[in-house]
């Protein structure tokens, strides 16, 4: 009888998947300016004020929050500055823009604090597929980060990949 031998557990590949580094939504709080507007267009500082005292802070406990304005309305800065204020006590996280680009943040920052030591001379596959769509900036930045390290760099799956840069053999 013969034994089946799985080749790529064997090749010494290391797999790294980059949806890992991007939070779910069920961990992103939105902290929408909108409610917060006179007839949806107009911020006043001393009813917001007020209503920022009133706000049920608990909901945001832990949570990555993304501060934005639904509305089509001209935001001042120090309204923004405001809120985040107040999240600073509660949230896990405090960033001004979408969801989309508070994923994108958070994938970078995962990035650049990847602990490389791991993958030094090591044969890494990023991979490609998935049901979490990666941003471009994200596959740049851990090219960036791993290259000066890796033996090789791929993309795709370990089985089907895309060479991306090989380390150049020295000669003595």
């Amino acid at each position: 009888m013969e034994t089946i031998v799985n080749k790529v557990a064997e090749s010494g590949i290391v797999s790294l998947d980059l949806a890992t580094f991007i939070p779910t939504d069920e961990s992103i709080e939105t902290f929408d300016l909108k409610p917060f507007l006179f007839r949806e267009m107009i911020l006043r500082e001393k009813d917001y004020r007020e209503a920022l005292k009133l706000q049920d802070w608990k909901i945001f406990e832990g949570k990555k929050v993304h501060i934005y304005c639904s509305a089509d309305a001209i935001i001042p800065m120090w309204a923004n500055m405001l809120a985040a204020s107040y999240l600073q006590a509660v949230a896990a996280t405090v960033f001004y823009g979408t969801k989309e680009e508070l994923k994108n943040y958070e994938l970078l920052l995962h990035i650049e604090q990847l602990n490389i030591a791991e993958y030094v001379d090591k044969r890494v596959v990023i991979k490609g597929c998935g049901d979490v769509v990666i941003p471009a900036q994200g596959y740049v930045a851990i090219t960036h980060k791993l290259q000066p390290v890796v033996k090789s760099l791929m993309y795709g799956e370990p089985c089907s990949t895309v060479p991306v840069y090989k380390k150049p053999i020295q000669r003595a």
